[in-house]
């Protein structure tokens, strides 16, 4: 063997998104050879269709994680922001289903802004700030519906469709998340914000020697996260045809899940795009599986949670393997 296809072997058999690359390809043969609906291609893409909200949110978290943060009001952002725009549309049918995307997508960005100015300029930390959020949003949406819901009948069609338009087998709802992964893989790979995000992540006190402000990171991860969590309230109720006080209730989880899967380190500084693609891709198919098999869905917080631990726990020995080598290399 050549020593180039040697090293190429090696860097594949190190790469953590080239072995959750595998581990999801096998899943889905296992999957494919017990279950006739995973060897149809139409209903793979429906699997797609399935797993692009939990891809969005992820993206975000991802961000907000990388610089050492967590949002626990990511799905509470998603029911606020669904729940305003479908009661938007339906007293005021007229409005275009275009700008009530762009209103929902605003309105998230604004509840991530508020999760990041708290954490940046009050100092304070984000699980308890997210925590706090969680819970205010989770009320505003209460109050801003009466405790009713907004069903399909309450809904235009034309709100409702949008997303559903299909093109090359795809629905524009997968388009949008295939191309969400693909701007943020550019953003974080070729610009400088992007790279100072994992900067200020990975070593917020030497960043600050470099003139990057910590805080200030954080506080854009918190908006980018919000804004997308906001597009997927609009995504969310024109799926599901529903908005009530209850949508997405625990899918931060799911969220979160994804992102560890993917290779995230909650120690902030490592992640990538490709990695939490994978991650949802990976939940996606666990998901899609347990009512196949006769699992209760409820279940699957269970199994998310199970699977967060295990990836926290792999992530920190390998955290611990790569520190080791460091330190016998300098000793050498």
């Amino acid at each position: 063997m050549s020593r180039g296809m040697h090293d190429l072997l090696r860097r594949l058999r190190h790469s953590r998104d080239a072995g959750l690359a595998l581990l999801t390809a096998l899943l889905l043969l296992a999957l494919a050879a017990r279950f006739s609906a995973f060897r149809d291609v139409a209903s793979l893409a429906g699997l797609f269709d399935d797993t692009a909200i939990l891809i969005l949110l992820a993206l975000g978290q991802m961000l907000v994680i990388v610089t050492r943060g967590i949002d626990l009001s990511v799905a509470a952002n998603v029911a606020l922001s669904g729940m305003a725009v479908a009661l938007l549309n339906h007293a005021h049918p007229a409005l275009p289903a275009p700008l009530l995307v762009l209103l929902a997508t605003l309105l998230g960005l604004l509840l991530g802004l508020c999760n990041g100015l708290l954490v940046w300029r009050l100092g304070m930390p984000p699980i308890v700030v997210t925590l706090g959020t969680m819970a205010i949003f989770r009320g505003a949406v209460y109050l801003l519906s009466g405790g009713a819901w907004v069903t399909s009948d309450k809904m235009t069609p034309a709100f409702q469709s949008l997303m559903r338009h299909t093109a090359l087998g795809l629905t524009l709802l997968s388009w949008l998340a295939l191309l969400a992964v693909a701007m943020l893989a550019l953003w974080l790979h070729y610009a400088r914000t992007g790279r100072r995000l994992y900067m200020a992540g990975g070593n917020p006190s030497a960043a600050a020697y470099l003139g990057i402000e910590a805080g200030r990171m954080q506080c854009l991860a918190f908006t980018v996260s919000g804004a997308l969590a906001g597009l997927c309230g609009y995504l969310w109720v024109t799926r599901y045809a529903v908005a009530y006080t209850d949508v997405a209730q625990g899918f931060e989880l799911q969220v979160i899940a994804a992102c560890v899967i993917g290779g995230v380190s909650v120690a902030g500084g490592v992640g990538t795009v490709a990695g939490v693609l994978l991650g949802c891709l990976f939940l996606g198919l666990i998901r899609n599986a347990l009512p196949l098999a006769g699992i209760s869905p409820f279940w699957q917080m269970a199994v998310s949670g199970a699977v967060i631990t295990v990836a926290v726990v792999l992530n920190a020995r390998r955290g611990a393997q790569r520190r080791r080598h460091i330190l016998e290399a300098d000793a050498a």
